[in-house]
């Protein structure tokens, strides 16, 4: 019987386009002088960039949502009458941890680091510092942007902007130096400040926990103070006594709450572990600025090498 004939013959392997790992390292290995060299190179800029760079320092404390005593019982008066205080315009409270990822949406909020630079008269450490002096313990001033003995911005200011530094440059400043970040498990907050003074990292931390407790005090304490004077316009207005109960019934709550928050230097957070003065540096990290160059160098360099042969065969190293 007569074998049917085959569908096709076996496909031919091309191999002419693979690449011959023999031949490229022979390449390389032609080439071993400009590799070196512009590995060189890479090597030689980036320890200048390591050695100029200065060391910057970052502080750290962790902080935990404020727990005041008279959350239970606006707990059960929210519950209770918070329809008719919603109506009326007042909130009775009750959610702590809406009120701490409030906080911390303030605190990274412009308006909100704008004040902080302002009353502690930090422009010039946060937008012209550009090193650490640590054996005369005092920063380095940019003097194309600060002239530190007339004490004026003297930097020649890009289109729109005027010789001091804007708000909004001082906010973005600022802003790459803090971190604020909540574990989610444990509900801590860490808020952290990156900065050439270790000692100066450790005092914005402190002195921006410190701020962010007043102005949310302060900012209860309007409300409260609001609250009341509505409820005993109110009062005055209605003749139903039940009505007259209640409103009396939420003003004592909202004095007790005004007591507590005038009371509690921490009123939005506490501070479980407090910012300490870093000892080592944060950044930059020279060693690992070395290695990304080298390696960078490195394939930047055989990549010349491999253009140059297959691009110019007569090409002699």
């Amino acid at each position: 019987m007569q074998e049917p004939a085959r569908s096709g013959a076996p496909m031919a392997i091309d191999y002419e386009n693979e690449i011959d790992l023999r031949e490229l390292f022979a390449v390389l290995w032609a080439g071993r002088k400009l590799l070196v060299g512009i590995t060189s190179v890479f090597v030689l800029v980036a320890v200048v960039v390591a050695l100029i760079t200065p060391n910057q320092y970052k502080a750290t404390a962790i902080i935990a949502p404020a727990h005041s005593g008279g959350s239970s019982m606006m707990g059960a008066m929210a519950s209770q009458f918070g329809g008719l205080a919603s109506i009326a315009g007042i909130d009775l409270g009750g959610d702590q941890s809406s009120d701490a990822q409030e906080a911390m949406e303030i605190m990274q909020s412009w308006g909100f680091i704008e004040k902080f630079i302002e009353q502690n008269n930090l422009a010039v450490e946060v937008f012209a510092a550009e090193g650490w002096d640590g054996r005369n313990n005092r920063l380095s001033l940019d003097s194309s942007l600060y002239d530190s003995e007339q004490q004026q911005w003297v930097r020649n200011p890009p289109s729109g902007k005027t010789i001091a530094p804007t708000s909004w440059e001082l906010y973005e400043e600022f802003s790459k130096r803090l971190s604020v970040s909540s574990d989610k498990k444990s509900g801590l907050v860490s808020v952290s400040v990156e900065y050439y003074s270790p000692s100066i990292a450790k005092q914005w931390v402190e002195l921006f926990i410190l701020t962010i407790n007043e102005h949310m005090r302060d900012r209860k304490l309007t409300q409260v103070n609001r609250n009341i004077e509505y409820l005993e316009v109110q009062i005055d207005k209605t003749a139903i006594a039940d009505m007259r109960e209640v409103f009396y019934q939420i003003i004592e709550e909202q004095i007790k709450n005004k007591m507590l928050a005038e009371a509690s230097p921490e009123y939005a957070f506490t501070t479980v572990s407090r910012a300490m003065v870093p000892e080592e540096k944060s950044q930059p990290k020279r060693a690992l600025i070395l290695i990304l160059a080298t390696i960078l160098g490195g394939m930047f360099s055989a990549l010349v090498v491999l253009v140059i042969h297959y691009t110019r065969k007569d090409q002699v190293f």
